[in-house]
């Protein structure tokens, strides 16, 4: 198991450290519920420094990123980020990822820490037709997600930019917490606002310690991974290995909106003639109707008892109050205000399917 740099401090502070993807990661510190009212009112702060970087340059930086991803990198300018997936050669899903153009030909991938081999495997692969200069960076940075309402105001002290001025899917290189030359992103996962910060593992002691003394006014504690779990789904955003996977496709799973066949990409055609059919299943989101938590992995059926799908991701929402989640059923059952049966236990639950985000704020 790999520790992060920031190791010691989470177990300081009573973290319950659990492996994932190779890791000690901090799930909670003092319950999920908490964490996650604490990111949704004022300020939280996730260590996600499991994620991999690569950075991609050089002429034909652009002409390899526009083979692997689904979506159009050649409409990013300097500053932009960019949510986007490998498709690979079966209709299915690499991994998903975010793509940051860094400045003219040099892009930053950041990919899920459970891929990072089987992404670089993957790019390398169709990068020996283009070249471009590759370097895995996983190991070398950390990355803090500076959640909720409150984060802006909090950390605005911190830096010489205008961070309310960084839209959603926008970034920064400049100064924070007395580091020079970091990227401030504006890519959240939890849907409550707030900022990343992608920095050398050297200096993210100091960052983090800066972070909690700008915040302790606001309510400032931090956030495990669990929480982040539960934010992430009351949004209604995918999680590889859940939602999406090697045998999903980025049109059964919703991402079609990430998915331009307007140009040449692996496995394009058939993904286009997926999309043109509407055959096969979809991805829905789902409100159970009484009391209960699904879990990933339930049956989901019909009112005769038939399984038509299988739940990705479920919990019990701590702001709704209801158990939600999201699962593939058949297209023609896919309809917002559907209704479905989520086998809990010896119990079929019924469900709606609903239009997401689960949470509006």
């Amino acid at each position: 198991m790999k520790n992060l740099a920031l190791n010691d401090i989470h177990i300081s502070l009573g973290a319950k450290m659990v492996p994932f993807t190779g890791f000690n990661m901090p799930v909670q510190y003092e319950g999920v519920t908490a964490e996650h009212i604490t990111v949704r009112e004022s300020i939280g702060v996730f260590d996600v420094s499991h994620m991999g970087e690569f950075l991609v340059s050089g002429k034909n930086a652009l002409a390899l990123i526009q083979k692997v991803t689904s979506n159009d990198a050649s409409k990013l300018a300097v500053g932009d980020a960019q949510y986007s997936c490998l498709p690979n050669e079966s209709n299915g899903i690499v991994d998903d990822l975010i793509c940051y153009k860094i400045e003219e030909n040099k892009y930053l991938l950041v990919v899920n820490a459970s891929n990072i081999e089987k992404d670089w495997n993957w790019i390398s692969k169709y990068n020996l037709i283009f070249g471009a200069e590759l370097k895995n960076i996983s190991e070398e940075y950390s990355l803090l997600a500076i959640q909720g309402p409150k984060a802006i105001e909090a950390m605005q002290e911190l830096s010489s930019f205008d961070l309310a001025e960084i839209p959603f899917y926008k970034f920064k290189i400049g100064d924070f917490a007395g580091i020079d030359e970091v990227i401030i992103s504006a890519t959240g996962y939890t849907g409550s606002g707030g900022f990343e910060i992608y920095c050398k593992n050297s200096e993210v002691e100091q960052i983090w310690n800066k972070v909690f003394e700008a915040g302790a006014d606001y309510g400032i504690k931090p956030i495990g991974l669990a929480a982040r779990d539960t934010l992430r789904l009351e949004m209604g955003y995918c999680l590889y290995g859940n939602d999406i996977d090697d045998n999903t496709s980025p049109i059964e799973a919703g991402l079609g909106w990430i998915t331009k066949f307007t140009k040449d990409f692996v496995n394009a055609n058939a993904l286009a003639k997926e999309k043109e059919e509407k055959l096969g299943r979809k991805l829905v989101a789902f409100q159970l109707d009484e009391r209960g938590i699904p879990r990933n992995g339930y049956n989901i059926v019909d009112n005769g008892g038939i399984i038509i799908g299988n739940v990705t991701s479920g919990t019990m929402s701590p702001c709704l109050q209801k158990g939600i989640g999201m699962g593939y059923v058949p297209i023609e059952l896919s309809k917002s205000g559907k209704k479905i049966y989520i086998q809990v236990r010896k119990k079929a639950i019924p469900a709606t399917i609903v239009k997401l985000p689960f949470y509006k704020g």
